[in-house]
């Protein structure tokens, strides 16, 4: 069934002037937020990943932007993260005082093209995301010690998650991938309580995305009583998902697992529906949106100020801990395959939207 080389849609020649433009210009102005607030406008509320990652760059951002502006982080929850984004599209003007800093539970219900949806996330222009990877690890009651285990484990699998199309729907499009018998439970209230459901042997096989899984499964793999077998992976330069997590380089990546049980390279409409919906959620898991139409200039100050981040040895230090040790990825590398994941094909979004129906009972 997987034969094809998987590649992504062509785009189109002007987002790819603008990518090359942004990478070649050095010109900013030194000046150009001095007295300025910046409100950044965060869809949910107060405590979660989002809102935590924001709060710890806000500092940074205040230090290496031209003018040292005040960073304001403002939360406005609500529709799990839509309402805030259709606030930000009717409300944010394009003068680099606004931004919205979110993550797959909104570009999911973009890409699905959802009634509730306001916002035209592929018009907006990308300041720089924060990777934030995942790591898939089961039970050792389930006799898996490897990827091949999937196939025949000592027992049912059993996985836990919050919704459909919400931030699991790049794992279960794993499932599906890998052609996986697993039972879904959903409806837990976080990734949090769909841990402590693994760990009282409720489930066997979850995922955490990087902080979480360095914080709270290192030590039961470490125990014993969890065992890594993959994460989602990292969006090479080639713009295929096909790479290791760079904060997990021993785990393989979903492709390579593919690889390894099929022997050959994924493709199609599996595929397809996967990395889209993949790319967003791990290699540009919390991304930072200017409002359409935000001049050149402006991404051209976040470029140099996200470089000057990277290389700031507090923030190198500080992030092992706190989101995991990724680096910002500037507008630069991150505008052409955030586009092409925003803006799947007919076929892609048709196949998400059917799945979600029929077998997780979304209503779309």
């Amino acid at each position: 069934m997987f034969t094809n080389t998987p590649t992504l849609k062509t785009l189109s020649a002007a987002v790819l002037v603008t990518a090359g433009s942004i990478a070649a210009s050095p010109a900013i102005a030194d000046d150009f937020y001095e007295g300025k607030t910046i409100e950044m406008v965060v869809p949910f509320g107060e405590g979660g990943a989002t809102y935590v990652a924001a709060q710890f760059l806000r500092p940074f951002l205040e230090k290496h932007l031209p003018g040292n502006p005040r960073v304001d982080v403002q939360t406005r929850p609500g529709g799990g993260s839509i309402l805030g984004a259709n606030w930000f599209e009717q409300n944010a003007e394009p003068d680099g005082e606004t931004i919205l800093f979110t993550t797959s539970s909104t570009s999911n219900p973009y890409v699905l093209d959802m009634e509730e949806v306001e916002y035209d996330l592929a018009a907006m222009r990308p300041a720089y995301s924060l990777p934030f990877g995942a790591v898939i690890y089961v039970s050792p009651n389930t006799g898996i010690d490897s990827p091949a285990g999937l196939l025949e484990p000592d027992m049912p699998l059993i996985y836990g998650g919050i919704a459909a199309a919400a931030s699991d729907l790049p794992t279960l499009l794993a499932f599906e991938l890998l052609d996986l018998d697993i039972q879904t439970v959903l409806g837990f209230d976080g990734r949090g309580p769909a841990r402590l459901a693994f760990e009282r042997g409720e489930t066997n096989i979850d995922f955490q995305f990087t902080p979480a899984y360095m914080s709270q499964v290192v030590d039961m793999v470490e125990a014993g009583t969890a065992v890594p077998i993959m994460t989602g992976g990292s969006v090479g330069e080639d713009g295929v998902l096909s790479q290791r997590d760079t904060a997990f380089p021993d785990y393989p990546s979903v492709y390579e697992v593919y690889e390894e049980l099929n022997g050959e390279a994924p493709s199609g409409v599996e595929w397809d529906a996967f990395q889209s919906t993949g790319a967003v959620t791990f290699n540009y898991g919390l991304t930072a949106y200017l409002p359409e139409g935000t001049p050149d200039e402006i991404l051209e100050i976040f470029e140099a100020t996200i470089a000057a981040i990277n290389e700031d040895p507090e923030y190198q230090q500080q992030s092992q801990d706190a989101v995991g040790g990724y680096s910002l990825l500037p507008a630069s590398e991150v505008t052409e395959s955030l586009s092409e994941a925003l803006q799947p094909s007919d076929e892609v979004r048709e196949h998400l939207r059917t799945l979600l129906s029929e077998e997780y009972d979304v209503d779309l």
